[in-house]
């Protein structure tokens, strides 16, 4: 249920809320030009992390196409939210950091086409494609669970805590859709894989920045966010910015002519590094039995695995707090020291003494003195337990595999995007080699691409990038080696494992929300220095 003219109280994303609305005229979606007068006005109620309550009144801009050649309206357009008074308050949004939250899970369709208020993005709905929208034969990632865990949606993506945080803050959100891999047209063809999705949020950014002073919000300081492949595309959003092997696309698309840079960047649980990520998952979680008992095969795991030490030793990266250089043979005790250990300690040091007795009465891997918690990488393996994926993880020897969909093309719903996957192809394919195409879909879909290979100067400097301490949708090293490349080049990384969490979690949104001030200058009289 969403905030409409006559909701009442509803949980969204853990928030409790309720509305009513009012007057209004509609937003064109014929047009790049945005209308600043086709509001509704909406009242709501949010409450915040500290269980205090905030009537919040906004302006709201239903759907807006944000492209002039869309492919498919439904998923191109976006929603904008603007507060205009906070608790009998009044607040001018003009100046105010712009949120972009994106709901997209599991590399599919989101839509806000249908949303009536903010945090539209971020229901189940509106990460689910709409009726008519093709579904497709591959089976959902798990990286993007169909079953929703109370911080995703449907499809995995994020819920509304973020925008609905934001908007009680005093920030401008906006909400875009975007394609996804499931979308055929009626020729059977598939119009929503990669790139698609990149480049809908590099459109939307554009509208933005391209209606500067018509739009409510600072256009220099937006801030993506996103969970899962929707942390990805953040990711990537951050890291690709204005870089110009988008081009082609964004012209086709009629997108407007302005940067699609974003300021800052807010990615939960990342699913990304795609071509690599079978290796970095069995090195994470290789001695780990699927959840039915099942132990995966060791001989792919083995050659998984040699293939990300490999890949690993060529990045040449140094962990965070001078820890040195990361290879596969010390990435472990990178990761205990760096994150788990942390992230264990702070969770117990919250806890009362009793329950802190009792968890480690519980788990008595941990050695919990002075203050600080202590174990070896091998138990806090044995603690997580089952892995999610069989192996490989991603790129599916049978292309059963979400990613196999996301990288698929034409008429062909699914291919292989990995020599190695391509290589043992159990489909019966007649060539063991991946499409020519592949290469540049990847680099169009890696940040790191951007990072490493093309250091790209527009990239966002600010990041806050989460993950639970046992989420197996993909490994560790995954956000731990974007962090690295990004502090490495000189970048402010706000980076933690949140412990015993899993897959989607975002369990410090009003830190999130503080971090955007900090990093944008918001309120303080004063505006951070543009990147």
């Amino acid at each position: 249920m969403g905030i409409g003219a006559t909701a009442g109280v509803a949980a969204v994303g853990g928030i409790a809320l309720s509305a009513q609305a009012s007057s209004s005229s509609s937003s064109s979606a014929d047009s790049l030009t945005f209308d600043p007068d086709g509001y509704a006005k909406l009242t709501t109620t949010i409450t915040d992390t500290e269980g205090a309550e905030h009537n919040v009144t906004y302006h709201f801009w239903k759907a807006i196409t944000y492209v002039a050649n869309p492919v498919d309206a439904t998923y191109q357009s976006l929603i904008v939210s603007a507060p205009v008074e906070i608790d009998g308050t009044t607040v001018d949004p003009t100046n105010a950091p712009i949120l972009l939250a994106n709901s997209i899970g599991g590399y599919m369709p989101a839509s806000v086409a249908d949303a009536t208020e903010v945090g539209g993005g971020g229901s189940a709905a509106g990460g689910t494609p709409p009726s008519g929208a093709a579904p497709s034969g591959a089976a959902p990632s798990s990286s993007a669970s169909a079953a929703s865990n109370g911080n995703t949606n449907a499809t995995g993506g994020a819920t509304s805590s973020n925008q609905l945080l934001a908007l009680a803050a005093g920030y401008v959100v906006i909400e875009p859709g975007a394609r996804g891999r499931t979308l055929k047209n009626s020729d059977g063809e598939y119009y929503g894989t990669a790139p698609a999705a990149i480049v809908d949020l590099k459109a939307a950014v554009r509208y933005i920045r391209a209606n500067k002073g018509l739009i409510p919000g600072d256009t220099e300081r937006i801030v993506s966010a996103g969970t899962s492949a929707g942390g990805a595309l953040s990711s990537l959003l951050g890291a690709s910015g204005d870089s110009p092997i988008y081009d082609k696309y964004l012209k086709e698309l009629g997108a407007a002519d302005a940067s699609d840079a974003v300021f800052a960047v807010g990615a939960w649980c990342p699913i990304t590094d795609l071509e690599h990520a079978d290796g970095a998952y069995e090195w994470n979680w290789g001695t780990n039995d699927l959840s039915t008992g099942k132990q995966v095969d060791q001989s792919v795991s083995k050659d998984l695995k040699a293939r990300f030490a490999e890949y690993q030793a060529g990045l040449k990266l140094r962990g965070l707090a001078g820890f040195g250089p990361l290879t596969a043979r010390n990435y472990d005790d990178y990761l205990v020291e760096q994150y788990l250990q942390p992230s264990a300690t702070t969770y117990l040091a919250a806890l009362s003494d009793s329950d802190r007795e009792t968890y480690l009465a519980k788990n008595t891997f941990i050695t919990f003195s002075d203050g600080k918690a202590t174990f070896t990488w091998d138990d806090f393996l044995t603690h997580v337990g089952a892995r999610k994926k069989d192996t490989p993880a991603f790129d599916a020897f049978d292309l059963s595999a979400g990613e196999n969909n996301e990288f698929g093309a034409g008429t062909t719903e699914t291919r292989h995007f990995t020599a190695y996957g391509a290589k043992n192809d159990s489909t019966g394919l007649s060539t063991k080699r991946v499409a020519a195409d592949i290469p540049e879909k990847l680099n169009l879909m890696n940040p790191m691409f951007h990072l490493v290979e093309k250091v790209n100067d527009r990239r966002s400097k600010h990041w806050w990038i989460r993950l639970g301490t046992s989420d197996s949708d993909t490994s560790h090293v995954i956000s731990a080696n974007l962090a690295a490349r990004l502090d490495n080049l000189g970048d402010d990384v706000n980076h933690l494992y949140y412990w015993d969490e899993g897959h989607g979690a975002n369990t410090d949104p009003a830190d999130f929300i503080t971090w955007i001030a900090t990093v944008t200058g918001y309120g303080k009289g004063k505006k951070g220095k543009r990147n």
